[in-house]
């Protein structure tokens, strides 16, 4: 084989790191910079060191939005990984059934939501769930539940997990569609010798299917870990920045996006922007950690 030169690795890499270090790794050690500093009326910076940071997470003015936003985001993952992801899991372990008619239309129409805007699915749901002009009554009503129906998007109660459910609704289709795939990757060859032993299909799902995905298992956590952590365009296009009632449905995304911005009566502050997208990127690269450290060595060494 020819030896490939030093100089001819450069020349291939070097459009993908240009861009990379240009849109990618150079405005987030900015962010991170920025962070460091604050600025007076006349747009002077200057550093202050964790001053930012103190702030954000201590002082009451500031803390409480923060801390707020963060337990939300917490149940807001807590609900897909309880939802999402083990339903994505049946509807995937159910489609790689041989023989299942009209599979291939039913993942087609389970999976056309997460090619959906955003903003049309959050604009077609506030139509749905609307208490004078919406169709959730009636269609509740169809079914004798028109008791149970209520303006769940305008109650602090409510609001968060009604935009969780919408959320699970719009992407179930990727872990159902990454699973899928895993399970027609399982050697036929085992399965076969398993049946031919008498394990029951159940038996064959649970001691050899499910081990053999659980990689795939640990890729969709992490995914639908970073996604929930970064969301926002659904919260702000059915609640908008303040993402009420009374701040219910805030998440980080869109208290950073007040603080870096501004709205309303609150007026924008980069540096402290830039402050709470750092604790966002903290947060997210911890959480990223502790999977790797805690779940991917485990699995690494189950394959071996």
């Amino acid at each position: 084989m020819k030896k490939v030169r030093a100089w001819q690795l450069l020349v291939f890499l070097a459009p993908a790191v240009i861009i990379y270090s240009m849109f990618s790794a150079l405005p987030l050690a900015d962010t991170l910079r920025l962070g460091f500093y604050t600025s007076n009326d006349a747009g002077v910076r200057s550093f202050v060191g964790l001053d930012n940071y103190r702030t954000i997470l201590f002082d009451p003015d500031w803390s409480a939005a923060f801390w707020n936003a963060m337990w939300n985001n917490v149940k807001f993952f807590c609900i897909h990984m309880l939802l999402q992801n083990p339903i994505g899991l049946l509807l995937a372990t159910l489609f790689s059934l041989k023989g299942l008619r009209g599979a291939r239309t039913y993942r087609t129409l389970i999976f056309l939501p997460t090619l959906l805007s955003v903003v049309i699915i959050g604009f077609i749901w506030q139509l749905i769930l609307s208490p004078l002009w919406g169709v959730g009554e009636k269609l509740m009503g169809l079914v004798g539940l028109a008791d149970w129906f209520g303006p769940w998007l305008g109650q602090e109660s409510t609001a968060l997990i009604t935009l969780s459910l919408i959320s699970v609704w719009q992407y179930i289709g990727i872990p159902m569609m990454l699973i899928y795939a895993a399970l027609l990757a399982v050697p036929e060859e085992v399965l076969e010798a398993a049946h031919a032993e008498g394990a029951s299909s159940l038996r064959i799902f649970w001691q050899i299917k499910l081990p053999l995905i659980y990689p795939t298992l640990g890729l969709v956590t992490i995914l639908t870990f970073v996604a929930n952590f970064n969301a926002f365009d659904l919260i702000y296009s059915v609640k908008g920045a303040l993402a009420g009632p009374n701040y219910s449905a805030d998440l980080l995304g869109t208290y950073f996006y007040r603080t870096f911005f501004g709205y309303q009566a609150q007026i924008g502050s980069p540096t402290m922007g830039a402050a709470v997208a750092t604790l966002m990127f903290l947060v997210i690269l911890g959480g990223v950690g502790a999977y790797f450290v805690m779940v991917q060595r485990r699995l690494t060494r189950y394959a071996l």
